[in-house]
């Protein structure tokens, strides 16, 4: 995998960590054994180097041990006019009851970490 294509990834999960290592020693905690995240299709983050960059930065944490768990996140809309939710599957978001474009993106976009397993 290029250099280039892991910066972002690498800043991002610089960042996790710090999260997960602040949380966990406010927990009273001496080591992370798993870290989820939950990360849109739409968030500009690539899944796999974000793998890499969590293999690579892991050494001198609390979660040297750890493993990475990442839950992707498809994009869905909100239709106005059907008053449903609906997964996005094309760039247009259109609804596909109605065929009414929607601008109301209710997920995809997301960048979490949403949990911490910890001893």
């Amino acid at each position: 995998m290029p250099a280039a294509d892991i910066v972002h990834e690498v800043s991002i999960m610089q960042s996790t960590l710090a999260l997960a290592e602040q949380q966990a020693r406010q927990s009273g905690a001496a080591a992370i054994h798993s870290l989820r995240m939950r990360i849109g299709t739409l968030s500009g983050v690539v899944a796999e180097a974000l793998q890499f960059a969590f293999q690579a930065l892991k050494a001198d944490t609390l979660a040297a041990g750890a493993t990475l768990e990442v839950e992707e996140v498809r994009p869905a809309c909100w239709c106005g006019e059907c008053r449903a939710e609906f997964e996005v599957t094309d760039f247009l978001y259109e609804c596909p009851h109605c065929h009414r474009p929607s601008v109301d993106l209710r997920r995809g976009r997301e960048l979490a970490l949403v949990s911490l397993e910890v001893s």
